[in-house]
């Protein structure tokens, strides 16, 4: 089968280790035939380029700046995005024909370019759900809601799942919301298709932990926290904040690593507030954090309390992989705390809430973390590989 994936996320290399790498490694280990189509921003001054390496053909198409920008160029980059990849899809894969086009959200402004796919090529379509548009804008109120630019984005958002043979959503929860909103989408188009990943086995001796833990100036002697990953207002990170500042306990340490919009808010914090309990690391290649994540003892995942969409932050992989517990502060709308709970891998709290934070950390101290560890290791086997990932998409597609 040919495929063709169309990303917002900058893809260099089908070597990296990622949600939406690791699906497309194991489309080309299946002996599809792969073209992924990413964005290189203008700060980088590479033109639109076509290659071939690693066994797919990557499409660099030159953006404006989209990502960790000012809301203006972001809103003209993500609009304009459409256009320059219909441009680019035009001049360097006319000699090809695609059995599918894989995309995800967000943008939701590909619709020309997978209507052109679908047309030229008589190929099917499926949307990997991975972000709710224009609604999570409204709820960090970055759009007003039933303003001119939140119609346009709902007529776009509409049109693509119109246009979208298949729709995989992150979790029963993100399934049922897009189905409730849009009740003209045909049920049968509409499946659970989470954030997967291919599981690297990490095992490291107490003693290897606390070599990591060393370098890092991190406390071998506690119950060490970690936060990790995108330090934005959608992770309602002031929580995170309070939450160090409340927690009196002498057997934790918060570890906070990443980068984002918040992240000189956050460090402003720790250079007044100088907390003897926490640390801030600015964000590390990816095989330093995997080997800090691997010596720390649970994971902590915040969502802001104001939003009224399902999110399924892909994070929890990366604490599941580690065979680490998870406490998970988020809205009352996401399944994310449930799933933990079911599966007896981490606690769920109402992001806000300081007093049931501060009781499922000392409940976490009192469980035994080895038990909770390999149940969080059991649910990522269960259901969060790249294989159930990819036969869902092979199947319906096949069904379609």
């Amino acid at each position: 089968m040919n495929i063709i994936f169309l990303t917002l996320v900058e893809i260099n290399s089908i070597e990296e280790r990622g949600i939406y790498q690791d699906l497309l490694r194991k489309f080309r280990n299946e002996d599809h035939d792969v073209t992924i189509v990413t964005p290189v921003e203008r700060r980088r001054k590479i033109p639109t380029n076509f290659s071939e390496k690693e066994g797919v053909s990557i499409l660099q198409v030159k953006t404006f700046n989209i990502q960790k920008t000012n809301i203006i160029e972001k809103g003209v980059g993500t609009l304009a995005i459409e256009y320059q990849y219909l441009s680019a899809i035009k001049k360097y894969t006319s000699h090809k024909k695609y059995d599918l086009v894989l995309y995800s959200t967000p943008p939701i402004t590909f619709a020309k370019v997978i209507e052109l796919i679908k047309k030229r090529d008589h190929a099917k379509s499926y949307l990997l759900l991975k972000d709710i548009f224009p609604q999570n804008a409204v709820d960090m109120n970055m759009l007003s809601n039933g303003g001119f630019l939140h119609k346009q984005f709902l007529k776009k958002e509409k049109k693509l799942y119109q246009i979208s043979d298949k729709i995989g959503c992150m979790s029963p929860a993100n399934a049922d919301f897009i189905l409730k909103h849009n009740p003209e989408i045909d049920r049968k188009k509409v499946e659970v298709n989470p954030n997967t990943i291919e599981p690297v086995n990490f095992e490291y001796s107490e003693v290897e932990k606390n070599s990591i833990r060393e370098k890092y100036q991190v406390p071998t002697d506690k119950k060490v926290l970690i936060y990790g990953g995108n330090l934005g207002k959608p992770q309602g990170l002031d929580f995170l904040l309070e939450t160090i500042e409340k927690n009196d306990s002498d057997q934790i340490f918060f570890l906070v690593v990443g980068s984002g919009t918040e992240f000189f808010k956050i460090q402003k914090w720790f250079n007044e507030k100088k907390p003897y309990n926490a640390k801030l690391l600015q964000k590390l290649p990816k095989e330093d954090y995997d080997q800090l994540l691997a010596s720390c003892d649970a994971g902590l995942i915040f969502l802001d309390k104001n939003f009224t969409i399902p999110n399924f932050p892909s994070r929890l992989l990366s604490y599941l992989e580690m065979k680490m517990p998870v406490i998970a502060a988020t809205d009352p709308n996401t399944d994310i705390g449930n799933i933990i709970e079911e599966a007896e891998c981490g606690y769920k709290v109402l992001a806000g809430n300081q007093k049931e934070m501060q009781e499922k950390l000392q409940l976490l101290l009192n469980t035994d973390l080895k038990e909770m560890g390999e149940n969080a290791g059991k649910l990522l086997f269960n259901k969060y590989t790249v294989d159930q990932s990819y036969h869902l998409i092979i199947k319906e597609i096949q069904d379609v």
